[in-house]
């Protein structure tokens, strides 16, 4: 399951390339339309292992990914520094001051509540998460071409 959680992760923050508008089974829209009833500018794309929703709910834009069976693996949402757990921000101000957020969402599923920020230099790119909402550790390192 950390494996799927990852990959769904990786697709969301690398922004993976999915195929275009797909078919989904019946299932699978049957637990969306319960799940996020009134959610509008929905869009299917689907990787590998699942089906991705982007759409709007309650006016945020919202990802679910759920498995070819309708079960729902996890919801990504992006979020502003301000909605990070209180720890979670002074570390960013304490620890990474000189860089700046290119990228940051919250990944909710079974297993808890996750956070990726991308912070970026002007040579570097550092990805880092946070599972338990008190601590960061490096998720990724790229150095800017």
């Amino acid at each position: 399951m950390k494996k799927i959680i990852l990959t769904i992760a990786i697709a969301v923050c690398s922004l993976a390339a999915f195929a275009n508008e797909t078919n989904v089974n019946a299932s699978v829209l049957n637990t969306f339309s319960k799940d996020f009833a009134g959610a509008t500018e929905v869009n299917w794309t689907s990787g590998n292992q699942f089906y991705k929703a982007n759409f709007i709910y309650n006016a945020q834009h919202v990802t679910a990914f759920y498995s070819f069976n309708g079960e729902m693996l996890g919801l990504a949402r992006n979020i502003s520094s301000l909605d990070l757990p209180m720890h979670l921000q002074t570390s960013l101000k304490k620890d990474y001051g000189g860089r700046w957020i290119s990228e940051l969402f919250e990944l909710s599923n079974a297993e808890g509540t996750s956070y990726y920020i991308t912070l970026e230099q002007a040579d570097s790119k550092l990805i880092l998460k946070s599972e338990d909402g008190s601590n960061w550790s490096v998720y990724k390192k790229a150095v800017k071409s």
